[in-house]
């Protein structure tokens, strides 16, 4: 395991995070993350489901607009708030993943894109909660920040961006988990997971980070579009991108994903 650290603790990042930028859109794009292993965990209508930590709503839209029962949690209240205002009917919800309001056994599916790695403590906990409201044969889809080549230039970048920016603060507290694909696998199957599948995945590209190569319409970064569109590179760096993940997949990923169920 290794740990990102920044100069904002984790909380406060996310709160200016959520706050910068407006409640997301629902998500269109069946075949890129998070929605693909959404779609490839949420096979039932009528189970019900929670998001755990449901940000800027692009699943949790996704879903509700599709008539489905979705609760999202989030512990910034900022995201919670702009969800409840662009849609008051959403069931969104302030809540702490380590210690959930719910039932035992209350959710056919859980969903938890990039929660866990964001727990400085509690993170046994947290699962064994997501575990202990998910119903018999419920499944669970979530992601966690990779430890590899990719997460290590990313941090490394931000460091250097950090110690350029002649901040007067520079005290380092946690950010977040990294974990190798056995680290993440572990977590799971002590707390009683059986994992379906787990599989490295590409959120946003390193070479994202560099305008050079993003598509046309991403040469302007905008969060919202590409949280909603995927981190889209142009063909030069679709080119590069796809060797990197064909040859070298467990080491630029920036996530893995993984699904499991409950027995």
């Amino acid at each position: 395991m290794r740990i990102a650290y920044r100069t904002r603790d984790i909380k406060e990042y996310w709160a200016a995070r959520w706050d910068n930028i407006p409640a997301d859109a629902p998500m269109k794009n069946v075949s890129i993350y998070p929605l693909k292993y959404a779609e490839m965990t949420v096979r039932d209508k009528t189970g019900k489901i929670l998001e755990a930590g449901c940000g800027g709503g692009r699943i949790l839209r996704y879903y509700h607009d599709r008539d489905y029962e979705i609760i999202g949690i989030d512990y910034i209240n900022v995201a919670i708030n702009k969800l409840k205002e662009i849609d008051p009917t959403l069931q969104a919800e302030v809540g702490d993943i380590t210690n959930l309001r719910f039932t035992d056994q209350s959710f056919k599916y859980v969903l938890a894109f990039g929660l866990y790695h964001n727990l400085e403590h509690g993170l046994d906990k947290a699962i064994r909660e997501t575990h202990r409201v998910l119903a018999k044969d419920g499944s669970l889809c979530a992601s966690f920040r990779a430890d590899n080549i990719q997460t290590r230039l990313t941090d490394w970048l931000t460091a250097r961006k950090t110690k350029n920016s002649n901040r007067e603060d520079t005290t380092q507290v946690f950010h977040k988990m990294n974990l190798t694909r056995s680290e993440y696998e572990n977590l799971f199957t002590k707390c009683g997971f059986i994992i379906d599948f787990i599989g490295p995945v590409q959120n946003m590209p390193i070479l994202y980070k560099f305008r050079l190569f993003r598509s046309s319409s991403h040469k302007k970064f905008n969060e919202n579009k590409a949280r909603t569109e995927g981190y889209r590179l142009s063909w030069l760096g679709q080119l590069v991108q796809n060797f990197l993940m064909r040859f070298f997949p467990n080491q630029f990923c920036n996530i893995y994903v993984l699904i499991a169920h409950k027995v």
